[in-house]
């Protein structure tokens, strides 16, 4: 039997209230991928995707290349979320949670830094 109170045997134990921001962020990267997505079917729909040239020149064309970069920053930010609310449910061995956060990080910033790569280059290079 112990003498703490609840209050006590919580106290030290982290805020009770950090998953807060995590939902949040979840939620407005979903909302931001909404038009992003729009913008992105819509514009592929009116473009000849069986003409190589054509989609080069339409990434490197206006703002094209500044709301893709966008798409790709927002939609791995929003997977590494999802990802993270998974394993931190189902994963319950220490050692691998931890692992597995990482390797996910880690995944998730080598996506991001590859995809915002490819699309200035082909920016960059489009006439």
């Amino acid at each position: 039997m112990s003498l703490r109170t609840p209050l006590g045997a919580a106290v030290g134990r982290g805020s009770a209230r950090n998953g807060v921001h995590h939902w949040w962020v979840q939620r407005v990267t979903a909302v931001a991928l909404l038009p992003l997505t729009l913008w992105l079917l819509v514009s592929l729909i009116q473009l000849p995707l069986t003409d190589h040239a054509a989609v080069v020149s339409w990434i490197g064309h206006d703002w094209h290349p500044v709301l893709l970069s966008l798409l790709v920053l927002v939609m791995t930010w929003h997977s590494q979320l999802g990802v993270q609310v998974v394993i931190e449910d189902y994963v319950h061995r220490h050692l691998l949670k931890t692992l597995s956060l990482l390797s996910s990080s880690f995944l998730h910033v080598l996506v991001a830094a590859g995809g915002i790569y490819a699309v200035l280059r082909i920016a960059l290079r489009s006439p």
